[in-house]
């Protein structure tokens, strides 16, 4: 298919938001609080069931795919519909918008507020601030272990721009589009095969993007066949996704049953042990496909009442807090120890992780309404004003609000996630 579709009758359908995934973004969030507060009781080392809160970190995997879902799809749907690409530059101050304010605020909160923190060094500060703490070992401080994830991401973010306009090129061709952002399988791969060598640490390095690239070009990929599916460009070939889309119960049993797999010692140790190689490609792997089947029934396909329900009010509250509930949880947790004074590995798992929601929900909601929000409506104030004679570009639906807790911008096409992640 190689020519970029006119825009047609039914392409506000196309171009519009995709709350339905805004849920998915909270279940990821709530997903990962889960495994921190199992490995903080130690509940993640119970022989019969201990293994699913261990692999609750498959949240990681959801936010990145979906991550590379959403913020790809802007440069894929302008390419179908024949609009110019959009700027990058709006797209880097819309994330920095979207990610900074509260990350930074939490940053601060954090090294100044736990005790463990104290006294934190400038390189403390220099590091967690400018998202560098994965490329030393051993740098991240308490309270902020879950960030080595969203550092991760951001480098995805920066670098998306230049991929997205590789992998688009000048004309619409979805399968070409599919193939070169496929090669990221290849990227993860070879970052594997150098651990496996042990030109890698199997600690350090597995923080990095390159072990994860497999999961956004996952998530790429799924956007250039959503895009062409919804603009009449698709081969036959990526109708199987709207098929499966319409077996949501069975693609999700499927997940289930991949996650089981992953919750065996064939995906690696539950504690804080470094994999071996050959362990930690079989978890991005099952990792990898779990997290599209989680995501195919949600964004492909026609209406069901799945997406109703993933779109009601409630669950896409819990999506708009969610980057909030990301990046407070960990230390709400943190507090609930020291002003309880539990030792580490102690305390009961249901009641701590009611405490961590709660808590967690209302930071959550404070950061979102009284930092991220007002920030976000004021810095898209002070960029609305356009030259005169510009052609207006089609809106940046997804990259506008790519992270959990984003808020509805006037035309932007659903959110993803910084990604969370286990305890470093």
């Amino acid at each position: 298919m190689s020519t970029a579709a006119a825009p047609i009758a039914s392409e506000p359908s196309v171009t519009g938001r995709l709350p339905a995934l805004d849920a998915l973004r909270a279940i990821g969030a709530i997903a990962v609080v889960g495994h921190h507060v199992g490995f903080q009781t130690a509940a993640t080392m119970n022989t019969s069931w201990g293994g699913w809160l261990a692999r609750l970190d498959v949240g990681v995997a959801i936010f990145f795919v979906l991550s590379g879902f959403l913020l790809f799809r802007p440069w894929a749907l302008n390419a179908a519909t024949g609009r110019p690409r959009p700027r990058a530059g709006r797209y880097l101050w819309r994330r920095a918008l979207r990610i900074l304010p509260a990350y930074w605020l939490a940053v601060v909160v954090c090294l100044i507020v736990l005790p463990q923190n104290r006294p934190a060094s400038a390189g403390d500060w220099i590091r967690h601030l400018t998202f560098t703490q994965i490329y030393q070992p051993g740098q991240l401080r308490s309270g902020l272990s879950q960030t080595w994830s969203l550092a991760t991401e951001v480098t995805f973010y920066l670098i998306l721009p230049l991929v997205a306009v590789l992998a688009v090129g000048r004309s619409w061709r979805p399968v070409r589009t599919v193939v070169i952002v496929s090669t990221g399988v290849l990227v993860t791969a070879g970052w594997l095969a150098l651990m496996g060598l042990g030109r890698l640490d199997n600690a350090l390095h597995t923080m990095w993007l390159p072990s994860y690239a497999a999961w956004f070009s996952a998530g790429m990929a799924l956007a250039a066949a959503h895009v062409a599916l919804r603009t009449g460009t698709a081969p036959r070939a990526f109708r199987v996704l709207d098929d499966l889309a319409s077996a949501p119960v069975a693609c999700w049993v499927a997940a289930a049953g991949l996650l089981a797999i992953a919750t065996t010692p064939v995906a690696g140790p539950r504690d804080l042990t470094g994999p071996t190689a050959a362990e930690y490609t079989v978890k991005l792997t099952l990792y990898l496909a779990t997290a599209s089947l989680i995501l195919i029934p949600v964004a492909f396909g026609g209406p069901t009442r799945v997406k109703d329900a993933f779109s009601s009010g409630p669950a896409r509250w819990l999506g708009t807090v969610s980057y909030g509930l990301f990046l407070w949880h960990p230390l709400v947790l943190e507090l609930i120890y020291v002003l309880d004074d539990r030792p580490l590995f102690t305390g009961g798992l249901l009641s701590t992780f009611a405490l961590t929601m709660v808590f967690g929900l209302t930071y959550a909601a404070v950061s979102y309404y009284g930092v991220e929000r007002p920030i976000q409506v004021l810095g898209s104030q002070r960029r609305r004003p356009r030259r005169a004679g510009r052609v207006p570009e089609a809106p940046a639906l997804d990259a506008a609000a790519a992270s959990p807790g984003a808020p509805p911008p006037e035309v932007d096409t659903g959110t993803a996630a910084p990604a969370v992640g286990p305890s470093r």
